[in-house]
């Protein structure tokens, strides 16, 4: 006889290398698909449908980021939804006549109801610049006008600095994010993944941090 059979040899286990590099392996592989599984399940809790219109509160705050969330918050605050509304993130040049301009709406209700804070660069900060406002005019309910596939993020992060605060979703149907199709476009892809990337990121801060003191500068 000949061979491994003729002589009597075993073959020989697998070295500890291979055995980590398989290890490697399956555990990636099991944390794409968590990742991946994790992406549809986020894209399809997103809005499709505009929200109740019975919703009411104390304030309204809107984040800055597309037309159509300030034209969406005026319009609540026109309807009486709330006593006062803070649009959050505006740029420290934009002037009011410049937001009336754009939206003609706000005009009546600029001077003695609309807030506009300049501080937050990001949404992060949108939740920070929030708090003082919320706590300034003693809000208890507030009306959170951002778009659909913001809105997971935006609440984890006002949630976080403002846990004493009710805040009433009301997201924004913008464009096809959030559609049955989302993945045939590209661009919605993008901004989809992106946000969820974003959204992670804030969980994570969430759980290794879940509140943040006044007084602590946010970090985004």
């Amino acid at each position: 006889m000949t061979g491994e059979e003729g002589t009597g040899t075993k073959p020989r286990p697998p070295s500890l290398l291979k055995r980590l590099v398989q290890i490697a392996v399956i555990v990636g592989s099991i944390g794409a698909l968590a990742l991946v599984g994790g992406f549809i399940a986020f894209v399809a809790t997103i809005p499709r449908d505009e929200p109740a219109a019975n919703v009411s509160g104390d304030g309204i705050v809107v984040l800055t980021g597309g037309a159509e969330r300030i034209a969406e918050a005026t319009e609540l605050l026109a309807e009486g939804r709330a006593r006062r509304l803070l649009i959050s993130g505006v740029d420290p040049q934009t002037t009011g006549a410049e937001i009336v301009r754009i939206y003609p709406r706000a005009k009546r209700w600029l001077d003695c109801c609309v807030d506009l804070g300049r501080r937050a660069l990001n949404t992060a900060g949108n939740a920070v610049e929030t708090r003082e406002w919320i706590r300034r005019h003693g809000f208890q309910t507030v009306i959170v006008v951002t778009s659909g596939w913001h809105m997971r993020r935006s609440l984890l992060e006002l949630q976080r600095v403002i846990p004493e605060a009710i805040l009433l979703p009301y997201p924004v149907i913008t464009g096809n994010a959030g559609s049955e199709t989302w993945w045939g476009e590209p661009a919605n892809f993008r901004l989809l993944a992106t946000e969820y990337v974003k959204y992670l990121a804030a969980l994570i801060q969430v759980r290794v941090a879940p509140r943040i003191a006044d007084d602590e500068p946010k970090k985004s």
